[in-house]
């Protein structure tokens, strides 16, 4: 399995669901930019599952040498590489700020995507997981920035799936509403509406073997998101979502 994103909780729960249901992987690959973290989670899982793991360090801001990851093959890839950004004001019109969100979520990530979509290609084989946002499914004046990012992954994903087809290599978006992770500690999220990196790894889990297309992690939000995408824009614009 190669993991994007490896110190994301999602995914290393992701990681262990599929490890306690039995799939079998040669080598974990969780590449990170944050080696320390990564390399206690990758202990975790020899000493709790016997699964053989190598980190990889990975900084989507900093220039990657491809030729180092040719040795690296998988049939799943998972990919939770994301940066929420500042939202505030002083947020919204800090450039640094609107590239990086740009840049982790979509600019720097579809390069890395495609150099293994290509590898799942030749083998026609494999399975390709993306978390992407329903920030994405309309933009809204609280995080349009980070939204527009995830909207183009979203598309991203889309177009892949449909691309990679008849190669027989499937694509899976899966989006999540609030999530309980340390990317979103101290914002004021509804529980009834916010999921654990848990119940997102057991919902991703059953996306994942029944081949589906797109899953919410939690079922309310495709009927949130189906209300919010449905309100004339004349009424929405002035709306404070």
């Amino acid at each position: 399995m190669i993991v994007l994103g490896s110190t994301s909780e999602v995914a290393q729960a992701f990681v262990e669901k599929a490890l306690q249901e039995g799939e079998k992987f040669e080598k974990i690959y969780l590449f990170t930019s944050n080696k320390e973290t990564t390399e206690r989670f990758a202990r975790h899982i020899d000493v709790k599952f016997l699964q053989q793991s190598e980190v990889v360090e990975l900084d989507l801001m900093k220039p990657i040498d491809y030729n180092q990851l040719e040795y690296i093959n998988s049939n799943l890839l998972f990919c939770a590489t994301g940066y929420l950004g500042e939202d505030t004001e002083e947020g919204l019109y800090d450039n640094k700020n609107t590239e990086r969100i740009i840049d982790i979520n979509y600019s720097k990530l579809v390069p890395v995507m495609n150099y293994f979509a290509q590898k799942f290609e030749s083998r026609r084989s494999g399975t390709i997981i993306g978390l992407s946002s329903v920030a994405g499914e309309r933009g809204r004046q609280s995080n349009f920035i980070y939204g527009s990012a995830k909207a183009a992954f979203t598309a991203y994903l889309s177009g892949l799936r449909n691309y990679l087809f008849d190669k027989k290599v499937h694509v899976l978006t899966i989006k999540p509403g609030f999530m309980a992770t340390k990317m979103t500690e101290g914002l004021p999220l509804n529980p009834k509406l916010t999921a654990t990196p848990k119940q997102a790894a057991d919902c991703i889990f059953k996306a994942y073997k029944k081949q589906k297309n797109v899953a919410y992690v939690l079922p309310i939000w495709a009927i949130i998101m189906m209300i919010i995408r449905n309100i004339p824009e004349f009424i929405f614009k002035k709306l404070k979502l």
